[in-house]
């Protein structure tokens, strides 16, 4: 009998522990029929999945994008810690800030005058951003419709197959992402891809945050650490010299947990170049693949915590420079100047015309893996 009463209680015990796990807040999810729609002759939708752990976020297979992200505070409150919109058309035909949540790539940040050479051929990607191609042109990987494979609870499978030449890329590129949100409160994606001819690839997941929550203030006041004693100096329109350039005794040296804000706005030309952060940071990794802590970054109010873990050289840290509040996001709030920031793990800026860069050259009969993972806790 008695151990009957010892197995109920631990039971009990067991379920009232779970169910603290789960929102203790009604949570005002976007609505799945916002979301559906049809592009390019291809089904669009809104998919929500939760975690054992509490974590709450919402996808469309446009672009791959995460719509929602809610995360508790210290006190057990939600906030949704993403930048989107609250319908499918603000994405289709944006006039705001594109690059909400989704993949960007078939290269991720920029190449420089949309142009790289490949075993003797120049190839030229189409130009959109200051001269220079941006997240893999006018119609990268953030823009298409991915087939969705499975779908759980917690997890989202999807694919796309880019045929040769789309946006100027050599070879026919398969593609498979894998979004899962995990009982240890993370986040984590996973990229395979093959090519059936020579071709660069480099995919990132281009989430802006704010663990204030979407609309809810500045993020310079956030505490940053990087894992990283270098970068990779930029010209006036954010295309690398080819240098790798100390950060001791720079505004770029977030070794150490340092207020975003504490340097931002300091008299240096990389800052500048940037109008604030926007740049790849050069990775201190301990292997040459597995998954490493690279990043951190904490907000004093709510207590959430946010981990970056990768197995990429590189890290691209932006500050959201360049919102202006003039676009709102889904709940109504503008979306404002530094309100945002992504830690977009990486290969480096403009790697094809930097031979001393790691190669982000894929040939056939090789795979291209990434994973990212981002953790989330409270400190209070």
């Amino acid at each position: 009998m008695k151990n009957m009463k010892t197995f109920i209680y631990l039971s009990l015990l067991i379920g009232l522990l779970s169910c603290n796990k789960q929102p203790n807040q009604e949570l005002p999810l976007l609505s799945e029929s916002a979301f559906k729609t049809e592009v390019d002759g291809k089904a669009v939708a809104l998919y929500t999945l939760k975690s054992s752990s509490g974590l709450t976020m919402q996808v469309t297979n446009l672009g791959a994008r995460v719509v929602t992200l809610w995360v508790p505070d210290k006190n057990g409150k939600y906030e949704d810690v993403v930048l989107g919109y609250e319908t499918i058309d603000r994405y289709i035909n944006n006039k705001g800030e594109r690059f909400l949540g989704p993949v960007v790539g078939r290269y991720a940040n920029r190449i420089a005058k949309g142009q790289f050479e490949l075993d003797g051929t120049t190839y030229q990607l189409p130009i959109n951003n200051n001269g220079q191609t941006l997240h893999g042109g006018l119609k990268g990987l953030d823009m298409v419709v991915w087939n969705v494979d499975k779908v759980t609870d917690n997890e989202i499978q999807m694919s796309y197959v880019s045929p040769n030449g789309e946006e100027g890329f050599p070879g026919t590129m398969k593609l498979s992402l894998t979004y899962v949100l995990t009982p240890e409160n993370e986040f984590k994606i996973t990229y395979a891809a093959t090519t059936d001819r020579a071709t660069v690839i480099n995919l990132s997941h281009h989430g802006l945050f704010n663990l204030k929550g979407e609309g809810n203030g500045t993020i310079t006041d956030h505490i940053l650490t990087i894992n990283a004693s270098n970068t990779t100096p930029v010209d006036s329109v954010l295309i690398p010299s080819g240098e790798i350039a100390s950060v001791e005794g720079t505004p770029f040296d977030f070794r150490k947990p340092t207020v975003i804000g504490e340097r931002i706005n300091a008299e240096n030309e990389q800052l500048k170049n940037g109008a604030g952060y926007d740049h790849n940071w050069v990775i201190d990794r301990k292997t040459a693949k597995d998954v490493e802590l690279v990043a951190s970054i904490y907000e004093p109010s709510s207590g959430r915590k946010m981990e970056v873990w990768s197995d990429q050289p590189g890290l691209q840290f932006y500050s959201g420079n360049f919102f202006d509040g003039k676009v709102a996001g889904k709940t109504g709030k503008p979306l404002k100047y530094r309100e945002a920031f992504a830690l977009e793990t990486q290969h480096f800026p403009d790697s094809p015309n930097h031979a001393n860069f790691p190669t982000t050259r894929l040939n056939p009969r090789e795979t291209y893996t990434q994973t990212c993972i981002y953790k989330f806790s409270i400190n209070k």
